[in-house]
């Protein structure tokens, strides 16, 4: 009786233990989106249209860190003339960030869970990131999607890989969403969707 006490409290300790170490980041999809022919007169053209979008990750309450051009709008990165910004948003201004009211546009949240040390890289890098920018935002380049797959991917939710392979890889954001709907099916994330308005025309997943 008394190993198979023992052996009841460790367990019960090993549970304690891991429960204590898991945390959680959540990942914001603003889907890409054109108006629709009826409404063309009140909504506006986004950038990119339905191959659009944005992403970030959120690194703390109401704060969504997201990677955005800054300044002339390159066609071929430049390594020695950076024109981005890592930056800082609230979840009402990540999701107006392209036009219309943020409860109004289309998205998709996965929750992903994360050990402790995975939170503490997380705000290193964010700090870091915000500080200085690591790359160029351009068409041919690191742009949001393939930015944020750096992110997940340094801190150990996405395989690394080099930035090269990374923006070729995740052109646009769709292209990281589906990685993460597979992740999400293989290991259980939680996901949160919202259908968006009937005044526009939403990409599809």
């Amino acid at each position: 009786m008394k190993v198979v006490s023992v052996l009841a409290l460790m367990i019960l300790i090993s549970i304690g233990v891991s429960a204590s170490d898991t945390d959680y980041i959540r990942v914001h999809f603003l889907y890409g989106s054109t108006p629709k022919r009826e409404f063309k007169e009140s909504e506006t053209k986004w950038f990119g249209g339905k191959l659009g979008g944005h992403v970030g990750v959120e690194v703390g309450t109401d704060s969504i860190l997201n990677f955005v051009p800054d300044g002339k709008f390159h066609v071929f990165q430049k390594k020695d003339d950076l024109h981005s910004l890592y930056t800082i948003h609230s979840f009402e201004s990540f999701y107006s960030i392209l036009g219309g009211e943020s409860d109004l546009n289309k998205k998709t949240i996965f929750k992903v869970p994360i050990t402790k040390s995975q939170r503490k890289l997380l705000d290193s890098l964010t700090k870091e990131y915000l500080i200085l920018t690591p790359y160029d935002y351009s068409l041919f380049g690191m742009r949001c999607g393939a930015a944020t797959y750096d992110i997940l991917s340094r801190v150990g939710v996405l395989p690394m890989k080099s930035y090269s392979k990374t923006w070729k890889k995740i052109f646009y954001p769709k292209l990281l969403r589906k990685i993460m709907f597979s992740k999400a099916r293989e290991l259980g994330w939680e996901i949160e969707t919202f259908p968006g308005s009937q005044t526009r025309n939403w990409e599809r997943d």
